[in-house]
């Protein structure tokens, strides 16, 4: 049985997209960078260019974005892994080596790079997603008992 489509249940994945899109083009505008979480990341860590205010600004925004919420509505966001802790961290480390590999992350690539129409940018984000696609699969339907 399908279940009826609400337009109203869409509204927070609009939000939330728009205010990603805002801050991309904020962060370019403002600092001439690319919103792209690794790289944000591995430059608080090593401490790239010299310039970690804003990388360290960047973080607490993501971070403080549910607390907000919570703040704002009372509830605090649900995180549900609906699988092993040992086969989410593997997850984790294969997104990570895949950013790596990959020359950025999901976000630089699918929000920033597709946005300035990067032919590199299109085939990362084709090969994530297809990945992404694959191992959802595996994971869920040939290995369901993980």
């Amino acid at each position: 049985m399908v279940s009826e489509i609400n337009l109203l249940d869409f509204i927070p994945a609009l939000a939330g997209g728009a205010m990603i899109g805002a801050a991309a083009v904020l962060l370019m505008a403002v600092h001439g960078r690319i919103a792209g979480i690794s790289g944000i990341v591995e430059g608080v860590l090593i401490r790239v260019g010299g310039e970690p205010a804003w990388r360290w600004a960047f973080i607490a925004g993501l971070a403080g974005a549910p607390i907000l919420l919570a703040g704002l509505t009372s509830e605090f966001p649900q995180i549900v892994f609906p699988h092993s802790t040992p086969l989410v961290a593997v997850g984790g480390m294969l997104v990570g080596l895949g950013a790596r590999l990959g020359g950025g992350c999901t976000s630089g690539h699918g929000v920033c790079g597709m946005a300035r129409l990067s032919r590199r940018s299109f085939v990362a984000t084709g090969v994530f997603m297809t990945a992404g696609f694959a191992i959802v699969y595996v994971v869920d339907h040939l290995m369901p008992a993980l």
